[in-house]
């Protein structure tokens, strides 16, 4: 099968070759998947840069990585079935986030064939192409267990969302509207007519306004992009408020080559406990019924992906990433296989 492949960690123009490479075996309780599209993110481009350091410690690879083959979001078609798994067929339409709770890493998506564990994968909702279906699992399980079980976004709050045209952003306006709050969307100019179509009741061109000068406060400020201290985000919350950081480092240019966004992730980790305004971390949901609960708003018309314009086949992956790098994108950036 081809396959996007890379030895070593650096820039993905220079790391990331197609390649003749062996079709997995599906292991016990794994799905082999016939990929049909997957999706170029942040997490990837981390994984392929070998940026920040500690990720390597994390599970990526010291010196190089331990899975040559990129790529953690996937939507295809399943080939065959692994000694035990169940619940789904030969020839079904799937799709899932198929690295385990670290997305730091290579999982092998950037490929004709993937084998996933049957836990990390859900039937593609019907009327969903694969491009559509790969846009899905990583940005919108960041979005879903970000704002839901940290932020405890409830029916009449007000919610901000700050790097809303992004791949994550644009679940969490969808997300928010869907759990009954009202949603401010901070954005460029050149992403906030399609906030607007996607549900938001006001949006911010962050070019022209600072969102952290405003009279009103909200709920929840769940912010993306990560950009302000939230000595900054505090003057617009409510004294009950929550500030939901997702800690986005912009491909590496904050400097943080060590930690990069948990430079900042770990001070806030460790003065949650006194500050009632930043909640803990952590999902205590299983995946597969994240992806459940994404599958029915997809299938009840109140989340729909958002796929950029300009999609890339598998031989252009390394392009894909350096286009997603360039800050553009309008939601998710599609890989074809």
């Amino acid at each position: 099968m081809k396959a996007i492949v890379q030895d070593r960690y650096g820039p993905a123009a220079e790391v990331l070759h197609l390649r003749e490479v062996p079709v997995p075996t599906a292991g016990p309780g794994e799905v082999l998947v016939r990929v049909r599209a997957t999706s170029a993110h942040a997490d990837v481009w981390h994984a392929v840069n070998g940026l920040p350091y500690v990720l390597r410690l994390m599970g990526s690879g010291v010196r190089t990585p331990s899975n040559p083959i990129p790529g953690t979001d996937m939507a295809g078609e399943v080939e065959a079935l692994g000694e035990g798994a169940a619940g789904f067929a030969v020839g079904d339409r799937v799709f899932g986030e198929i690295s385990p709770a670290n997305q730091w890493r290579n999982s092998g998506a950037f490929a004709e064939y993937v084998a996933v564990p049957q836990d990390r994968l859900a039937r593609v909702p019907d009327g969903l192409s694969f491009e559509e279906a790969a846009a899905v699992p990583t940005a919108a399980l960041i979005a879903l267990m970000n704002l839901r079980d940290q932020g405890g976004v409830a029916s009449g709050q007000r919610v901000l969302v700050n790097g809303a045209g992004g791949a994550v952003g644009v679940y969490a306006v969808q997300l928010a509207k869907a759990f009954g709050a009202e949603v401010t969307a901070v954005d460029g100019p050149d992403k906030l007519q399609e906030l607007r179509d996607l549900g938001a009741d006001e949006v911010i061109d962050y070019t022209q306004q600072d969102f952290t000068a405003k009279t009103e406060r909200y709920d929840i400020v769940f912010d993306v992009v990560s950009q302000k201290p939230f000595s900054q985000i505090r003057r617009v919350l409510k004294p009950d408020g929550k500030f939901v950081l997702i800690g986005h480092d912009h491909y590496g240019r904050t400097g943080h080559r060590w930690l990069g966004s948990m430079g900042r992730m770990l001070p806030m980790m460790a003065v949650a406990p006194f500050v009632e305004q930043i909640p803990g971390i952590g999902s205590s949901r299983p995946r597969e019924e994240n992806l459940a609960t994404l599958v029915q708003l997809i299938e009840s018309g109140r989340l729909r992906p958002v796929v950029d314009d300009r999609k890339f086949p598998l031989a252009r992956a390394a392009a894909a990433i350096d286009y997603l790098t360039q800050g553009g994108a309008k939601g998710r950036v599609i890989i074809t296989v």
